[in-house]
């Protein structure tokens, strides 16, 4: 048999070129001060509406699928920004959160939610503690969203809106 014959690939069916080149980003961006990946995000964001919960984890599944690195136990912050973007190719956005596990060891933690669940994670929205929040700008719902659960209320200087 033959590698072709064997494995899948990379990118087929899931996105091909559009999620490559927004894991690529995810990757770049990754490694920008916390302030800036949030302002950049931010601006990403504007106009898309809201990602369900459904769409949000069929990307995230395709961007573990295609990228190594995405898919690693320490690839989280790539991994999060990779699906936001993917999504935004697509015209939605999922809530994008950065912030600690509540319960030790508190290490730092990369995520996104759809319809107020934790998209793709073990845990659930109050296993998290949001210190970096970017959504979705609604009107009344304002800058946080409503649905975020228990963890959104980290403060509003991690709110994420302003650019």
């Amino acid at each position: 048999m033959t590698t072709e014959m064997t494995m899948p690939r990379r990118g087929a069916g899931a996105g091909g070129v559009r999620l490559r080149t927004a894991i690529a980003a995810a990757i770049v961006l990754a490694r920008l001060k916390p302030g800036r990946l949030r302002r950049v995000l931010a601006r990403c964001s504007r106009g898309a509406r809201p990602a369900s919960y459904a769409e949000t984890l069929e990307v995230l599944e395709a961007v573990v699928a295609g990228s190594r690195r995405c898919a690693s136990r320490y690839g989280c912050l790539p991994r999060s920004v990779a699906v936001a973007l993917a999504c935004r190719l697509s015209g939605v956005w999922p809530d994008w959160c950065a912030g600690v596990w509540a319960s030790p060891p508190f290490s730092p933690h990369a995520w996104v939610l759809a319809e107020g669940r934790t998209v793709g994670e073990q845990a659930e929205a109050a296993d998290l503690r949001p210190l970096m929040v970017v959504t979705v700008r609604e009107g009344v719902r304002g800058e946080r969203g409503g649905g975020a659960g228990g963890g959104a209320g980290a403060g509003g200087s991690g709110s994420g809106q302003t650019a």
